[in-house]
């Protein structure tokens, strides 16, 4: 059984083994030995690993391409947007007998547009994850960091340069989706500028510690910097590595369960967290009012995936369903709360057991406390707050959204997949005075080595 505590965003399923193409993957639980496993991703060469692996050596190139055209929305037209990934995984017991200790680095280049552009919804729910953050540049450096794992696996350190949520609220499943509400990790805990996301990253260090087998426990001290998801001072590129944006700290701590259900061994996964950061934060005040400073804040998560029926012999073999839930505080986070309810089905067509549907549903609730703030705007013929950092990008008073998406995944050749995707926006960007609208485009990724 797989853990599923932590991926970065960009983990792609392994067709060939029904593992994840990523060394974040935890260790099994109650399994006797060291650090987890070097990714084995099927891929169109793989002669490269397959040599590599014999080093402990593990070296990745992707392509991710996310294509969208808005059919039924104020405007029409279709945007691509995509992403080519390297990553680089060492087992230093292999190449230098160093027992346990393992480093890890990833560096992307993202470029295209957003498809949420075309009907207003310009990032309150992103439709094409791959999107920005990282790019448009040639390279930008997401993280590097080192993992010693002690005790056959009952402990495990981390430190270095990595997202918060590579190892928090985070689940490989959610990249078997589009939209960026789940994918890859759920919008709403990305609110907290202390929270840094892939492709962006902050000075880390964490400890995991599994009591008994189904059971972590991991925390860690993440030091927050005050333009993490901005494109200033070279995080556009990612190699501005020094402290001087640094502005606080972030403690998260997290706990889960991951036991294995009947004859079938059945696995799930089930997760509780929360967060204490130090930064200062502008609070929604009415146009009014002054603007106030508030130092520190807090956020909480829930997160559980669950097979319900095996198909197959993989971890991921069968029909599985996934939910999330997130809340925020509404003094200064635009989304107050977030629920996701998704499932997949792998392996129902004997056919083609490599193929997978997805179908996703997720809701999010804006602040009041900001739709106060937009409603005295609005009366006041102001221009209205909107959802980032103030910015006034909002039409109107927002309230809440929901993202439909229905996908098929299809295993084209190895490390070749092409996903048909629908997604429908209700209320994008959270104005009711947005019209629907229904996009049609597809996925496509390519490992190719």
């Amino acid at each position: 059984m797989l853990s599923l505590a932590a991926v970065p965003a960009f983990a792609q399923l392994d067709t060939g083994t029904g593992t994840f193409a990523s060394s974040k993957i935890n260790i099994t639980p109650g399994a006797d030995f060291g650090a987890p496993p070097l990714p084995k991703p099927e891929a169109l060469v793989p002669e490269v690993n397959a040599t590599l692996q014999q080093y402990g050596t593990a070296l990745l190139l992707d392509n991710t391409n996310e294509f969208l055209g808005v059919v039924s929305g104020p405007h029409q037209g279709s945007t691509n947007a995509g992403q080519y990934a390297l990553e680089w995984d060492q087992d230093w017991n292999i190449l230098a007998g160093i027992p346990g200790l393992q480093t890890h680095a990833i560096a992307v280049g993202r470029y295209g547009s957003l498809a949420g552009n075309l009907f207003g919804d310009n990032g309150f729910n992103q439709s094409q994850e791959i999107y920005g953050a990282g790019g448009n540049v040639a390279v930008h450096l997401v993280f590097f960091y080192a993992e010693e794992t002690m005790a056959h696996g009952r402990f495990n350190i981390a430190a270095g340069r990595a997202p918060m949520e590579n190892d928090f609220d985070s689940n490989p499943l959610n990249c078997n989706f589009m939209n960026n509400s789940l994918c890859g990790n759920p919008k709403g805990v990305t609110d907290n500028n202390a929270n840094a996301s892939y492709p962006d990253a902050q000075w880390f260090t964490r400890l995991r510690v599994r009591p008994i087998s189904p059971v972590y426990i991991q925390s860690g001290i993440y030091f927050t910097e005050n333009n993490t998801y901005s494109a200033t001072d070279g995080y556009r590129s990612g190699f501005h590595l020094d402290s001087s944006h640094i502005d606080g700290e972030a403690f998260p701590i997290e706990a889960g369960y991951e036991p294995t259900f009947g004859p079938d061994k059945l696995p799930g996964h089930y997760k509780l967290g929360a967060m204490y950061e130090n930064t200062s934060h502008d609070t929604w005040e009415l146009p009014t009012q002054p603007v106030q400073s508030r130092k520190g804040g807090t956020q909480a998560w829930a997160q559980f995936d669950q097979m319900l029926v095996r198909q197959g012999p993989g971890a991921t073999d069968g029909i599985i369903v996934t939910g999330d839930y997130v809340h925020n505080d509404v003094r200064y986070s635009t989304r107050a709360d977030q629920f996701i309810l998704a499932g997949i089905d792998r392996d129902f067509w004997k056919a083609r057991p490599l193929d997978t549907i997805g179908v996703l549903f997720a809701y999010q609730t804006v602040s009041g406390q900001l739709g106060k703030v937009q409603g005295e705007e609005e009366e006041l013929g102001l221009p209205i707050t909107g959802s980032f950092g103030g910015v006034p990008n909002a039409a109107g008073i927002q309230t809440h959204a929901i993202n439909l998406e229905v996908d098929y995944q299809i295993h084209v050749f190895r490390g070749v997949t092409l996903a048909p995707d629908f997604q429908y926006f209700i209320r994008p960007n959270a104005e009711a005075q947005l019209p629907n609208a229904a996009l049609i485009g597809f996925k496509t990724h390519i490992e190719l080595f």
